[in-house]
C-alpha cells in the first residue's frame, strides 16, 4: 500500500512537470499557431494549468480570436483572480465592443493592482465610448500624473473635453499632445475638433500637416476638402474630394461634398451628377428628402448648412 501511495503522489508532480515543459517550449515558439499548439498539449496533460490558459489566451487575442481568449482568461480568473487576467479579458471584450463588460473588468484590474496604469488608460477609453466623459477625464488624469509625456492620453482627454463642450481645456490638451508628439494622428484629431467648432482655416492647416506627414492618411483628404469647401475655396475642395473618391468610389460623403462644391461653383451639371451618385450608393430611389442622408457626415455634423444646400440639390 505504501508503494501505491507514493505512485499516486508522483503522478501529479510528473504531469505538472510535463505541462510546464510544453509551456516553456510554447514561450520560445515562433508563431502564435505553434505557441497555441504547445499550450494545448500542456492543458491536455493538466487542464488546470493556469499559466497555459493565460498564455494561450494572449496568443488567441493576438490572432483576434477574442471569444476564445475570453474563455481562457475566465478560466484563470475562476481559479485564481489576478489583475493581468482581468486586464487582458477586458481588452478582448473591448475589441468585441462589449464596453460594459470591459468596464467591469478594467475596474476589477485596477482594484487588484492600483498601479496598473495601462488599465486606467483603457478604462478611460472605455468610459469615452460609454459617453462617461467626466469619468474618462478622471482616469486619464491619473495616467498623466504618472506619465506626463503620454501624448495619447492628452489627445483622448481633449476629445472628452470636446464632448463636454469645454473647448478651452480641449484645445489645451490637443496642444500638449502635439508638443509631445508631432505625428499625423495628433494633427488629425485636432483638425476634426477644429472643423466641428467651425475653425475652418485652422482645421485646413492641421489637415495639410497630416497629409505632409502621412500621404496615406486617406480620411484626412475628405476633411481637408470639407475645410476648403467651408472656406469658399471650391476648386481645391473639388480636387481634394476627388482624391477621396479615387481611393473609394463608394464614398457617398465625398460625392455629396463634390455635389455641394459644384453647386457653389454654379456647375449644376456636375452637381447633379455627383448628387445622383450619392443617392445611388445609398439606394435612394423614392422622392428625396434630407432624412435620406441621416447617416452622412453632412447631416450629422453640419445639418443647417446641409439642409440649405440639399434642398437646392434636390431641385436639380
Amino acid at each position: 500500500m505504501r508503494k501505491l501511495i507514493l505512485l499516486i503522489t508522483f503522478i501529479p508532480i510528473f504531469c505538472s512537470a510535463q505541462a510546464n515543459k510544453f509551456i516553456r517550449q510554447g514561450l520560445r515558439a515562433s508563431t502564435p499557431q505553434e505557441k497555441i499548439a504547445l499550450f494545448n498539449q500542456a492543458i491536455l496533460i493538466d487542464s488546470k494549468n493556469l499559466d497555459a490558459h493565460f498564455y494561450r489566451g494572449l496568443e488567441k487575442f493576438n490572432l483576434e480570436d477574442y471569444n476564445a481568449a475570453i474563455l481562457d482568461f475566465t478560466k484563470v480568473i475562476f481559479y485564481k483572480p489576478d489583475a493581468d487576467s482581468y486586464y487582458n479579458r477586458a481588452n478582448a471584450k473591448f475589441n468585441l465592443e462589449d464596453y460594459k463588460g470591459a468596464l467591469d473588468d478594467y475596474t476589477k484590474a485596477t482594484e487588484i493592482d492600483p498601479e496598473l496604469i495601462d488599465a486606467y488608460y483603457n478604462l478611460g477609453r472605455t468610459k469615452f465610448y460609454l459617453e462617461d466623459y467626466q469619468g474618462a477625464i478622471t482616469d486619464l488624469t491619473r495616467v498623466l500624473k504618472f506619465f506626463p509625456s503620454d501624448a495619447s492620453a492628452y489627445t483622448l482627454r481633449a476629445q472628452c473635453y470636446m464632448a463636454l463642450k469645454n473647448y478651452k481645456e480641449a484645445f489645451k490638451n490637443f496642444r500638449y499632445s502635439i508638443l509631445i508628439n508631432k505625428n499625423d494622428n495628433a494633427y488629425y484629431k485636432r483638425g476634426i475638433a477644429l472643423l466641428d467648432v467651425k475653425y475652418f482655416k485652422e482645421s485646413k492647416s492641421d489637415f495639410l500637416k497630416v497629409i505632409k506627414l502621412n500621404k496615406n492618411n486617406i480620411p484626412a483628404y475628405f476633411y481637408l476638402a470639407a475645410s476648403h469647401l467651408f472656406l469658399g475655396e471650391y476648386a481645391p475642395a473639388i480636387s481634394t474630394f476627388n482624391v477621396s473618391i479615387a481611393n473609394d468610389s463608394l464614398d457617398f460623403d465625398a460625392h455629396l461634398g463634390l455635389a455641394i462644391s459644384y453647386l457653389k461653383s454654379n456647375n449644376l451639371e456636375q452637381a447633379k451628377k455627383h448628387f445622383l451618385k450619392a443617392k445611388n450608393i445609398l439606394l435612394i430611389t423614392n422622392s428625396v428628402k434630407i432624412e435620406d442622408f441621416k447617416n452622412s457626415y453632412w447631416y450629422q455634423n453640419h445639418y443647417f448648412y446641409f439642409n440649405q444646400v440639399c434642398s437646392e440639390l434636390i431641385k436639380l
